[in-house]
């Protein structure tokens, strides 16, 4: 019955109505979940307002495209403008938008769909076909930048992340930070920590949260570059492993993660900003001036003497009011 809805009537009206039952029943409901995915709908890249089924995805996949990309985020913005989407719609890669909190929870529990495995690009395992030549200029550039992800991994980085690589998905951002296939991604980590019933004791949230993630780095960017020239000539460099951190940080919230330290992250910018104006970093704040205590004792007096001049005042006129009206 649901199959025969015009496509546009159906999203229109029962997909409004039904759609976040459809996806509960994906998640609850084991020997039918096959026939539910098939009634799922979802924005993707593919069209800036109109939703996508999962069948309508796997006709327009790229030729040797064997996984189904999705994006989760708070929204189609945030999802969209995420630099783990940046090289997958570069090469025209469809990717599907997850908005809403369940949808997340409902793409994991389907294993694959028309045999094709879905793929959270902001995880590991996004892979592209590579020709001979682009092997051999990725591990070119492996080997050149090889001082820099040993001492962004073994020093300047050391207790944050598991690992430091050269990105494939990244064209525009200077690095991103991934989780691993059975962690969080940052969107399901916001998701778990809203949880009402949540505490700061749960063993299973903190284990998740604290996992090590994999610092991605594009070596193409000029921040990047210049941090490998840095790191070569002066590994010790102050400025450059604030530098290291600060893009770690960024990378943290870009990525959908929350800072455990904001203070630290604000006075590692504040460093920065003074270095760039040639601030002194000792140079301290101006103090305010006091005021004597006399003064501030005599103008505290004359505050309420004038108000009690003004409570005299009309005390004065109600009075006159009052005789005027006997």
């Amino acid at each position: 019955m649901i199959k025969k809805i015009a496509e546009e009537k159906y999203n229109d009206t029962f997909w409004k109505e039904f759609g976040t039952n459809v996806k509960l029943g994906v998640i609850e409901d084991h020997s039918n979940r096959t026939r539910l995915a098939k009634l799922l709908r979802f924005q993707s890249s593919h069209h800036e307002s109109n939703l996508t089924s999962l069948d309508q995805y796997v006709e327009r996949m790229k030729e040797k495209q064997d996984k189904i990309y999705f994006m989760a985020g708070a929204s189609r913005k945030e999802a969209e403008s995420s630099p783990f989407v940046e090289r997958l719609l570069k090469k025209g890669y469809e990717v599907i938008y997850l908005t809403e909190p369940v949808d997340e929870y409902c793409i994991q529990a389907l294993p694959e769909f028309d045999g094709k495995r879905f793929q959270n690009v902001a995880k590991e395992g996004v892979k592209f076909e590579e020709s001979e030549k682009s092997k051999e200029s990725r591990e070119a550039l492996e080997k050149e930048f090889e001082p820099l992800l040993n001492w962004m991994k073994d020093k300047a980085l050391k207790d944050k992340i598991e690992k430091a690589v050269l990105s494939q998905r990244l064209t525009q951002s200077p690095c991103a930070l991934v989780a691993s296939q059975y962690g969080w991604s940052g969107n399901m980590e916001r998701i778990m920590k809203a949880q009402a019933y949540q505490t700061g004791k749960d063993i299973s949230t903190n284990y998740y949260a604290s996992q090590k993630k994999t610092f991605e780095i594009n070596p193409r960017h000029p921040l990047i570059k210049d941090m490998l020239r840095r790191v070569k000539e002066n590994e010790d460099d102050k400025t450059v492993s604030d530098l290291a951190v600060v893009l770690f940080e960024t990378a943290t919230l870009r990525s959908g993660y929350m800072l455990p330290d904001t203070k630290e992250y604000g006075d590692r910018i504040e460093r920065m900003l003074r270095l760039s104006l040639n601030i002194d970093l000792d140079a301290k704040v101006e103090e305010e001036p006091e005021e004597p205590e006399d003064a501030a004792e005599e103008a505290e007096q004359d505050e309420e003497e004038v108000d009690a001049d003004a409570e005299d005042s009309e005390t004065q006129k109600e009075s006159t009011d009052v005789k005027d009206e006997l």
